[in-house]
């Protein structure tokens, strides 16, 4: 997927989002159908990632992208502050990058 894709589905889901209530008005959703809706961000975003990191084009390519993502989620799941666990990534990248291309 290109990054004009992106851009257009992002901007078409925040019109959605925007729309909503003015065609929706004064109903509610029921709470089933709110947690359902909340839940949808973090797959779509995972797979997202997924994608990013592990493909290029059509093909599936193992480079230093790899490790970054896997400390970057380990710096997340230890609860680590965002600046530190975006330098964990991008420090992880950049070694590996620096190693493997000499």
């Amino acid at each position: 997927m290109s990054w004009p894709a992106i851009l257009v589905l992002a901007a078409g889901v925040y019109a959605m989002k925007a729309l909503g209530p003015l065609v929706i008005r004064r109903r509610e959703l029921p709470e089933r159908g709110r947690s359902l809706i909340a839940l949808v961000a973090v797959p779509m975003l995972a797979g997202l990632v997924v994608v990013q990191t592990a493909t290029d084009g059509s093909r599936f390519v193992a480079d230093a992208r790899l490790p970054a993502v896997a400390v970057a989620a380990l710096a997340v799941w230890r609860r680590a502050p965002f600046a530190l666990t975006v330098v964990l990534a991008g420090a992880t990248s950049a070694v590996l990058h620096i190693v493997f291309t000499r």
